[in-house]
C-alpha cells in the first residue's frame, strides 16, 4: 500500500494551489519544495485524445481560454496561459500533459491521479492513463481515483496491480466497493469524516485519505483519528501542523 508510513502523508492538491496556479509546474515544484509527499492532479482528454492535467471540464477558470478542454487539440491548449490569473509572476505557465508531469517528477514524488470522468465522456481515457503509468514506471508510486464504479472497473481490468481509490463524499464505501479487491483506498471529503468513520474504513481494509484540508486544526484532528493521508493545497503549513520532523 503506497500510504504506509509512520505519519500521515501530505498530498498536494493540484500542487501548492493555495499559493500558485493549480496544476502547473510552478504549483508542483512549490509543493515539493514545501515537502509534499505526493501530487494530486486531474486529467481530461483533448480533442485529439491527449491526457491533459486540468481540474475543470472547461478552460475559463484557470486559463485565458474558453470552452471545453475536449473541444481543443493539444497544440491549441498548449498556447493558453495557465498562470496569469494568479499574478504576473506566473504568466506563461502552460497546461501540461500527464506524460510531461510523470516524466518530470517520476523520480521525486508520488502521484494521486483523479479521473473526473471515464469512458462515457472520454472514450479510452482509462487505457491512456494506465499506459502512461506503465510507460513511466510509476506503478508503485501512483494511485488513481474516481467516483465512478464503471471507471474503476475498467482501470482494474487494465492492470491488476494498480492502486485504486474510490472518491467519496460520504464517509463510507459506496455501493459495489464493500471491501478491498476493486479498490484499496477511499478518498473522502474531510467534512464528512469522524473518528469512528475513519476507524470503520480502516477496519474494512481500506486506506483512508481526506480532501481538501487547508485548516491546521482539522489536519491535527484527522491525525488523531488515524488517517493515512491528507490532501491539501498548502502542504507546507499542514506538514508543520501535524508534526513532520523535517517541516520548518
Amino acid at each position: 500500500m503506497i500510504g504506509a508510513t509512520s505519519r500521515p502523508i501530505v498530498i498536494a492538491d493540484r500542487g501548492a494551489s493555495s499559493e500558485a496556479p493549480e496544476n502547473t509546474i510552478a504549483a508542483f515544484e512549490l509543493a515539493l519544495d514545501q515537502g509534499a509527499d505526493g501530487l494530486e492532479l486531474q486529467v481530461h482528454l483533448s480533442l485529439d485524445d491527449q491526457p491533459v492535467v486540468i481540474r475543470d471540464f472547461t478552460l475559463e477558470r484557470t486559463t485565458d481560454g474558453a470552452g471545453l478542454v475536449r473541444a481543443r487539440r493539444l497544440k491549441e491548449l498548449k498556447r493558453l496561459d495557465a498562470g496569469g490569473w494568479r499574478g504576473e509572476r506566473f504568466r506563461g505557465q502552460r497546461l501540461q500533459t500527464l506524460g510531461e508531469v510523470l516524466e518530470r517528477f517520476r523520480d521525486r514524488t508520488r502521484f494521486w491521479i483523479e479521473l473526473p470522468a471515464g469512458s462515457e465522456r472520454y472514450r479510452g481515457i482509462e487505457e491512456r492513463v494506465v499506459s502512461l503509468v506503465e510507460i513511466y514506471d510509476v506503478l508503485d508510486r501512483c494511485l488513481v481515483q474516481s467516483s465512478d464504479r464503471t471507471t474503476l472497473d475498467e482501470l482494474r481490468g487494465l492492470n491488476r496491480d494498480l492502486t485504486l481509490a474510490a472518491r467519496v463524499v460520504r464517509a463510507e464505501p459506496p455501493d459495489g466497493v464493500e471491501g478491498p479487491g476493486l479498490v484499496q483506498a477511499l478518498c473522502a471529503a474531510a467534512h464528512g469524516l469522524t473518528g469512528p468513520s475513519v476507524a470503520a474504513i480502516r477496519a474494512a481494509g481500506f486506506e483512508c485519505y481526506a480532501w481538501t484540508v487547508d485548516e491546521p486544526a482539522l489536519a491535527s484532528r484527522l491525525v488523531g483519528w488515524g488517517i493515512d493521508g491528507i490532501i491539501s493545497g498548502q502542504p507546507g503549513p499542514i506538514r508543520a501542523a501535524i508534526g513532520h520532523p523535517d517541516s520548518s
